[in-house]
């Protein structure tokens, strides 16, 4: 029998027939688009970040509360969101370059009106346009990569989902930067302009689309692997989504939130850039190295692994606040953590149709975008109701022993299943 744990049916027999293994799929081109993914998901998902540097800036610019200046990263999470699952289901039907086209125009757009705004509420809509315009960055890009590999999927997934990590490196030090010498509506303009100049020539390069011969071995493949399983792939994505939007409404707690944090203790806006950069640059080394684990361990216990030491460094900020212990948990947390949201993808590729990938994947990372926004959003009133972030830690890790339970679950689920038809019979 096959679970969570077991490779999928005989790679020998699927070599032989043509399948996952043949053609472009582990190619030296899969490798190539591999790193042009890497890039466009670097540049594509400055919008996650950007408004997390400007956070303390915008409650003074507009006069407003922490809760209420919190209100445009929920907006950039929801246009995130949904913009993932429309991408997605485009690229199924189109091919990636549309999206990414689509994306490039609405990130130029988005930065550039938002630059013009006067108050909180305009910013919010435009930083909806800017995670619409982030969303060709993320999902679509996971689930257009993850039909190119098969032998190494895990660890290209991971790739392709480091792309939001390295951008979370990357975008606040050079954000931070800009806006102290030059403000942080010019700041706006500038990423405007900088990103289609990137991301339309890559997004080119990407034109090229897999035979239909290998959709459908893979399609045999995770058919298969799926009635072993024991689950419809509906109920299978219903867990998933709900795993993935619990995990992530712990996630979001530091994520979102350090740079304030760390102003509020009096080591500034600047300490704070350089902890989410450093956890963000280990949450990339993190992803990368589970890529590689689950491609022998299995998407499934590295799920577990993940979620038990997220919620260990989230108990961990509870305890201490000093400034380098800030940046000893914030980088625990990076390594912890970096590592959950790629196996979502891993195992719908695994159980779920290929030609149905991007819609699927998609949905499961809707989840963990909404987990992101709700979560960013419950933390700034949880702050503004009890004047200290220690509750909103604490929430944190709640949801976190959620996501922790429905992963345990699905790993032991097809044993359970094997027991009671081993009693049956």
């Amino acid at each position: 029998m096959t679970d969570l744990n077991q490779a999928l049916p005989n790679r020998k027999k699927m070599t032989a027939a043509g399948g996952p293994d043949s053609g472009d799929v582990d190619s030296g081109y899969a490798w190539w688009r591999l790193v042009l993914t890497l890039i466009l998901g670097t540049v594509a998902c400055v919008g996650n970040w950007s408004v997390v540097v400007l956070l303390p800036t915008l409650q003074v610019e507009f006069d407003t509360v922490r809760g209420g200046a919190s209100l445009p990263y929920t907006c950039t999470m929801l246009g995130f969101a949904f913009g993932g699952v429309v991408m997605g289901r485009l690229a199924d039907r189109v091919g990636i370059v549309v999206p990414v086209l689509i994306g490039a125009f609405l990130l130029c757009i988005g930065y550039i009106l938002a630059a013009l705004t006067t108050n909180i509420w305009q910013f919010a809509a435009f930083s909806l346009v800017i995670g619409l315009g982030s969303a060709a960055g993320f999902a679509p890009l996971i689930s257009d990569l993850s039909l190119w590999f098969s032998k190494h999927r895990a660890l290209a997934v991971a790739f392709a989902a480091s792309g939001s990590y390295l951008s979370g490196a990357v975008w606040p030090m050079a954000i931070e930067y800009f806006q102290t010498t030059q403000g942080w509506r010019a700041t706006h303009v500038g990423i405007g302009i900088f990103i289609p100049l990137v991301m339309v020539p890559i997004g080119l390069l990407l034109k090229r689309r897999l035979q239909t011969g290998t959709y459908v071995q893979a399609e045999a493949a995770t058919e298969a692997a799926r009635n072993e399983l024991g689950l419809s792939p509906n109920a299978l994505q219903l867990v998933l989504v709900v795993a993935g939007f619990a995990c992530c409404m712990a996630m979001s707690m530091p994520q979102v939130h350090i740079v304030a944090y760390c102003g509020d203790l009096g080591y500034g806006v600047a300490v704070g850039t350089q902890i989410i950069a450093l956890m963000l640059g280990l949450g990339v080394v993190s992803r990368l190295a589970s890529g590689a684990v689950a491609d022998r361990i299995g998407a499934g216990p590295m799920l577990i692994l993940g979620s038990s030491m997220q919620a260990a460094a989230l108990l961990l900020y509870l305890f201490f606040n000093s400034k380098s212990s800030l940046y000893v948990i914030s980088g625990l947390f990076g390594l912890f953590q970096g590592g959950i949201v790629p196996m979502y993808a891993v195992i719908i590729r695994k159980y779920l149709p290929p030609r149905e990938a991007g819609i699927r994947i998609s949905l499961v990372l809707m989840a963990t975008v909404l987990g992101m926004a709700c979560g960013g959003l419950a933390a700034g009133y949880i702050f503004d109701a009890t004047g200290s972030y220690r509750l909103a830690f604490l929430h944190g890790f709640l949801w976190n022993c959620v996501n922790l339970a429905l992963v345990i679950w699905l790993i032991l689920w097809p044993r359970l299943r094997r027991r009671q038809q081993a009693l049956a019979t």
